[in-house]
């Protein structure tokens, strides 16, 4: 099974050699020039390499809003600055900081000790209810009685990816829209509302009678596991 990395690396030369290196070594890359966007993409990855010297955006500043848009995905920063205060700095959000010259072995040693800690959800398929399995390796989603796949559009994946990445936790409507729109959440809003009733017309077996997204009456919603 390859393990999804998502790689933010300007320097193209350096990006072009551990992406090719990466991909050998048996993992999947998805390699951005600069932070601009990531959040949307964190979600589906397992881990993040994270340059700091980056256009626009630092690095520090794309590590944080990652982090908070995943607190589950680890990040390994990667950067030519060695100060103690630049590593103290990055480690206040980061998992781990490895610094530039490198070895391909120690980092890809440092990515699969961070996928080991993290319990990454993507080196496993996942069963939702008896009906439906979730094969996050290469995400798509199935029907086991019809073998058929199911096709989520782009926030309803990333709404079941949110909460694989929190099972069995009840989680407030407030948390849940906040992660995939990255907004505020307005009182009364009732877009995760619509989002949900579609996503569960797609994965339950009765969408009137959910068995797999459970709604917890005045708080949120739960995915049992």
């Amino acid at each position: 099974m390859r393990r999804n990395v998502l790689y933010i690396e300007d320097n193209e030369k350096i990006g072009v050699l551990v992406k090719e290196e990466l991909e050998q070594r048996g993992f999947s890359v998805q390699w951005l020039l600069t932070g601009e966007g990531a959040e949307k993409e964190v979600q589906q990855h397992e881990v993040v390499i994270l340059d700091i010297m980056l256009p626009g955006l630092d690095g520090f500043t794309v590590g944080k809003r990652l982090k908070k848009a995943a607190p589950d995905v680890p990040i390994l920063l990667l950067s030519a600055r060695t100060s103690i205060a630049d590593k103290v700095d990055g480690l206040q959000f980061a998992d781990d900081y490895v610094t530039k010259p490198f070895h391909t072995d120690e980092l890809v040693a440092r990515l699969e000790v961070l996928i080991r800690r993290s319990g990454g959800i993507h080196s496993e398929r996942i069963s939702l209810g008896d009906h439906i399995e979730v094969d996050l390796g290469v995400k798509m989603i199935f029907d086991k009685r019809t073998g058929e796949e199911i096709i989520l559009t782009g926030k309803q994946y990333q709404i079941l990816m949110y909460f694989l990445r929190h099972p069995n936790q009840v989680l407030p409507k407030e948390q849940i829209y906040e992660a995939i729109w990255e907004e505020s959440y307005i009182t009364g809003d009732k877009t995760l509302m619509v989002h949900i009733r579609r996503l569960r017309q797609k994965l339950e077996r009765s969408p009137d009678s959910p068995e797999i997204i459970e709604t917890l009456k005045g708080i949120g919603y739960r995915v049992k596991l």
